[in-house]
């Protein structure tokens, strides 16, 4: 499988298979949305590349993040990514699937957790080319209670998990959530633009807390009828930041 380095967001170099899983939208709105707690520490969930604890350490969010991958491939690459960059004494890649994830992996509790998990059940949809995406984007080795209840595992009391997954399913999160421990306290909507339903939707849960959610101002992308970013979206991604 061929390789490529491409320079990304905040001047990070990212090593990705040309024909493999590549850096997105969602993985920067979700580093975007994860709020700078400089001494936290923090685990991916499905860590891919590594693209979201690489940019949530480009900006100082948080002391260290670990990646857990259960492709030993990319677990790999999470590693030359980190030592590309300069983090590999803040990154830690951890190659196993969550449904084994406990805390002795870790080696303490953490204060948060971000995850873009599977969104699409085994036997639904088109299946992908290859085995790693289908595995990335289809519940193969881990459903979202599975990623639930690994973050329930890891995270502190009081500890966030930020997870960024598809409308269509936000119904079989927000159970997975509360039957976790994990109670939803925010909810962010993000839509191509004004005209279109919300394509993505980001929720900050946190581990133990009483009830009470609040719907975000929703983040448009693009202006209507064009492919020029919005004001409210440029600034998102210049500051790798939203709503702080």
């Amino acid at each position: 499988m061929d390789e490529r380095i491409n320079i990304i967001n905040e001047n990070l170099k990212l090593t990705e298979y040309s024909d493999g899983l590549l850096f997105g939208t969602d993985a920067y709105l979700l580093s975007a949305f994860v709020p700078k707690k400089i001494k936290s520490t923090g685990v991916d969930l499905g860590s891919g590349s590594g693209v979201i604890p690489l940019l949530i350490l480009s900006k100082n969010k948080c002391k260290k993040v670990f990646g857990v991958e259960v492709q030993e491939k990319y677990a790999k690459l999470s590693e030359k990514n980190a030592k590309l960059n300069h983090f590999d004494d803040r990154f830690v890649s951890i190659n196993k699937n969550v449904v084994d994830l406990t805390q002795n992996d870790i080696g303490e509790k953490v204060d948060f957790v971000v995850t873009n998990p599977p969104y699409m059940k085994a036997n639904s949809g088109k299946s992908n080319i290859s085995d790693e995406k289908n595995i990335a984007r289809h519940e193969v080795l881990g459903n979202i209670d599975d990623f639930c209840r690994a973050a329930s595992r890891i995270l502190k009391f009081g500890g966030n998990m930020y997870v960024i997954y598809r409308p269509d399913r936000l119904c079989d999160l927000m159970y997975s959530l509360k039957n976790n421990n994990l109670e939803p306290k925010e909810m962010l909507f993000i839509s191509q633009n004004t005209k279109s339903s919300p394509s993505l939707v980001i929720v900050n849960a946190k581990k133990g807390a009483n009830s009470g959610l609040e719907i975000l101002p929703p983040v448009y992308i693009y202006k209507n009828n064009s492919t020029e970013y919005t004001k409210q979206y440029a600034n998102i991604y210049k500051n790798c930041k939203i709503g702080e």
